[in-house]
């Protein structure tokens, strides 16, 4: 039986292109990650999220057309939710907090833990081409 290995699926939802830019540029070098889209407002992100059905989703919090936090609140109301990353350059225990109890994952700050968040795509990636721990069986 062949198994299939599929690509982590990432959307970046983030209003500063140098960032979007550092994070697509971190996505293409990691095994079995693929960009499948971007957006620079809360709008976009939510349209491109829905539409797209990525696994992760790299979000900010402050954006334009309203917050990171919308965004979160849609996207974790859905079925088959994506894992959420957390990625500010305000790294507030408010925010920390509220983006924990909207469902994000993870949450780390755009200067100090970006090695951090780049580990944590890796793993994830890691995780989404691994073979399944029980391949089922053929029939004949």
């Amino acid at each position: 039986m062949r198994t299939e290995r599929h690509n982590l699926k990432v959307f970046i939802a983030d209003d500063s292109a140098l960032m979007r830019e550092r994070l697509v540029a971190v996505i293409s070098d990691i095994k079995n990650a693929k960009l499948v889209g971007q957006a620079v407002n809360v709008q976009e992100a939510i349209e491109g999220i829905r539409r797209l059905k990525p696994d992760v989703v790299i979000l900010d919090i402050r954006m334009p057309g309203g917050s990171g936090l919308q965004v979160l609140e849609q996207v974790k109301s859905g079925q088959s939710p994506p894992t959420v990353i957390i990625l500010t350059a305000f790294p507030l225990l408010q925010y920390r907090k509220r983006t924990e109890a909207l469902g994000a994952e993870y949450f780390f700050d755009k200067p100090t833990d970006f090695d951090r968040l780049v580990e944590v795509l890796k793993q994830l990636a890691a995780e989404k081409s691994a073979p399944p721990l029980i391949t089922p069986v053929e029939e004949s």
